[in-house]
């Protein structure tokens, strides 16, 4: 088997350089990246500098437009399909052309995916997503996430996920994420893996134990899967845990206890006397403190009710003890989420330098050093994924191809 990857929601190319570290013959034939409503693709434009483009079938370039207009069949063929999808609403309901055909929300990019896979199949796919995901959304609990293993199942794949923290596995930041590996159940890898119990894939034989070693694993539940995902997207719930493992619509779920490995601390990262730019005025100092405090504020809801807001302090400045803080596209701006620091050499406070912030994430210095503004690039890399971890599933991924 050809070692090809495709790339979707690109970013500045987190998964691309993920695998390229492997150094085992990876190549990307097709990636696409495109902000909706940016005027300047920036995030496009940063990937191509550092990788080129990638033409399609019929040569031409397609990778910086919507997704949702690209014809999936002129994309290359390709072994793994790779994407940082968003977290949104994945409710679907019957199209009106047949009873049989399923429509969801406009611009829900999941469905993107799905088509890709109709048109493509590839044997193998890895996801990343929100934590969030599992559980969303708040009134149906889980559907989102049925949705998705229930589209898996349909097109004959089946999948495995993970939430993991970045910093557990020796990573600079404290960032929760969900991973889902699927994989085809007719590839050779499908096929020994059919003969092993949900539970033992979740606990010991499975892709991801083997990617992020466990140090306990919980109790089992399990649910089966609905055929049809209508059904699914109108009455699924159902309580998943930080890991488990799907096949033929069953679900197995546990929860896992993170084997920790030894972080890269905040402080490791950080560069000295750095420009004057990045430190806190005397003016902004009260705001500041003011945000990473302690509140309860007085509110009155849309319908009267009086309650008080509360929220508990933030550290003030990060401790260079600890991995950071997971880092958001709002980084850099005077918000409450955003990392302060003490700056090594002049032990002033300020922000994160780009540099930094590239660090956090596993990216080389000056990755989104491309012409865009720095505002751009902390948005880039609070959009990214740590590269560390798409680096430890391809040395698995690696063994499994091998097979094939």
């Amino acid at each position: 088997m050809e070692k090809t990857i495709c790339e979707l929601f690109a970013g500045v190319g987190g998964f691309r350089l993920g695998f390229d570290r492997l150094g085992s013959g990876w190549k990307t034939t097709w990636f696409s990246q495109w902000e909706p409503g940016a005027k300047t693709q920036w995030a496009h434009d940063c990937y191509v500098q550092h990788f080129g483009e990638c033409p399609d079938l019929k040569g031409e370039i397609h990778t910086g437009e919507d997704i949702s207009t690209m014809v999936k069949d002129n994309i290359p063929d390709h072994s793994l399909l790779v994407g940082g999808f968003p977290c949104q609403d994945y409710s679907v309901a019957h199209t009106l052309k047949s009873s049989k055909g399923i429509e969801g929300k406009k611009g829900v990019l999941w469905w993107q995916i799905r088509d890709i896979l109709i048109a493509k199949r590839a044997p193998f796919c890895i996801f990343e997503n929100v934590d969030r995901l599992l559980k969303s959304p708040a009134k149906q609990r889980g559907r989102d996430f049925g949705i998705i293993l229930a589209c898996l199942a349909e097109l004959g794949y089946s999948a495995e996920w993970r939430v993991v923290n970045a910093a557990q596995y020796g990573a600079a930041q404290r960032r929760r994420r969900t991973f889902i590996f699927a994989y085809r159940n007719d590839t050779e890898y499908g096929k020994k893996m059919a003969s092993v119990e949900l539970e033992s894939i979740i606990s010991d034989f499975g892709f991801m134990v083997e990617a992020f070693p466990i140090a306990e694993c919980g109790s089992s539940s399990e649910i089966t899967l609905d055929n049809d995902i209508i059904a699914v997207s109108d009455s699924f719930a159902f309580s998943f845990e930080n890991a488990g493992a799907m096949r033929d619509h069953r679900i197995v779920t546990r929860k896992v206890v993170e084997k920790e490995e030894q972080p890269i601390l905040l402080g490791e990262i950080l560069q000295k006397n750095v420009d004057e730019q990045f430190y806190i005025t005397t003016e902004k100092m009260p705001k500041w403190t003011y945000l990473k405090g302690s509140k309860k504020i007085p509110r009155t809801a849309a319908n009267g009710h009086e309650y008080i807001f509360s929220e508990g302090p933030v550290a003030f400045p990060d401790p260079w003890d600890r991995p950071g803080r997971t880092m958001l596209t709002s980084e850099s701006t005077l918000n409450r989420s955003t990392h302060v620091v003490s700056d090594p050499g002049t032990g002033r406070l300020r922000l994160l330098t780009p540099i930094e912030a590239e660090r956090l994430q596993g990216f080389d210095d000056d990755w989104t050093n491309s012409g865009m503004p720095n505002r751009m690039r902390y948005f880039c890399m609070g959009n990214a994924l740590v590269v560390q971890m798409i680096t430890r599933m391809g040395k698995v991924l690696d063994k499994i191809v091998e097979q094939e």
